[in-house]
């Protein structure tokens, strides 16, 4: 595996780390008294916005490294911050998917399949 392809990986993985950190950030306020309380605290938003927000940064510089364009890694964070999403709010909040989100998770599958298959010459 080339140097490149570790690019990817890194990226691709630091996005999905990324994106649970900013649920529990966005979405901590919701989860019932079994969890810490400091996860519905403002201060927590704060803390990790920085972290998360250097991730982001490092996601979107090796990804730009790997593709040599930005539109990838944008599109990727979009499909892949949807299913990370998607299954933390099932998993933890009890919000069972309708057919039509469904079928948007899908569609972000495949947004994200894409991406990182190049399936169309760039």
């Amino acid at each position: 595996m080339g140097d490149g392809m570790n690019k990817l990986i890194m990226s691709v993985i630091t996005l999905a780390i990324v994106n649970i950190f900013a649920w529990f950030q966005l979405n901590g306020q919701f989860l019932n008294d079994k969890w810490p309380e400091w996860l519905k605290s403002k201060v927590f938003v704060f803390i990790v916005g920085a972290p998360i927000g250097m991730a982001l940064w490092y996601a979107t510089k090796w990804s730009y490294e790997y593709f040599g364009f930005t539109w990838n890694i944008r599109l990727i964070g979009f499909g892949l911050g949807t299913l990370v999403f998607g299954a933390m709010s099932w998993s933890l909040l009890d919000e069972i998917p309708t057919l039509k989100t469904i079928i948007c998770l899908l569609l972000a599958a495949s947004i994200v399949l894409i991406q990182v298959t190049n399936v169309i010459g760039e």
